[in-house]
């Protein structure tokens, strides 16, 4: 069975913080207040705009009586959420060692502006057509030999 931590992780603390106040009927603004904290900050978490930090978790933990460490707790599996998004995304845009392949094998391209996991089934195709031996290394390296033969094999 699923413990609620198990459900709501990766959601931002902030929007579980807005559904715990609006199911209490609490106003986010008078809320604040009686934490001694300016609205502005409750609002901006409330909206995932800015991160949970410890103290006024704690505050808020104690005045709703909550657990200890809940949000701060849905904050880190939120940042981490955020993180692994991060490292899709940067892992999406790598590239091979550009300065082992010459720039003439795509002349009719900007070699820069090459999508290299769009585009992977022509750069494999025209670096095995035209590259020389340490190019094709190169593109063995960046996309693995599984993917080029999968890509060699395919019509």
């Amino acid at each position: 069975m699923k413990t609620t931590i198990d459900i709501i992780k990766g959601i931002h603390p902030g929007f579980v913080l807005e559904r715990e106040l609006k199911k209490r009927m609490l106003a986010k603004g008078q809320f604040a207040i009686e934490l001694g904290e300016f609205p502005q900050t409750l609002t901006a978490i409330t909206k995932g705009k800015r991160r949970m930090n410890i103290p006024l978790a704690m505050k808020i933990e104690k005045s709703l009586c909550m657990e200890e460490g809940f949000f701060m707790t849905l904050q880190v599996y939120y940042d981490i959420e955020e993180q692994k998004k991060k490292l899709s995304r940067n892992k999406i845009n790598l590239k091979p060692d550009l300065d082992k392949i010459r720039k003439i094998i795509f002349w009719d391209t900007d070699i820069k502006k090459i999508d290299w996991q769009k585009q992977k089934k022509a750069v494999i195709k025209r670096i095995f057509e035209r590259g020389n031996e340490s190019e094709k290394q190169e593109i063995i390296r960046f996309y693995r030999s599984d993917v080029i033969n999968k890509v060699k094999t395919s019509k």
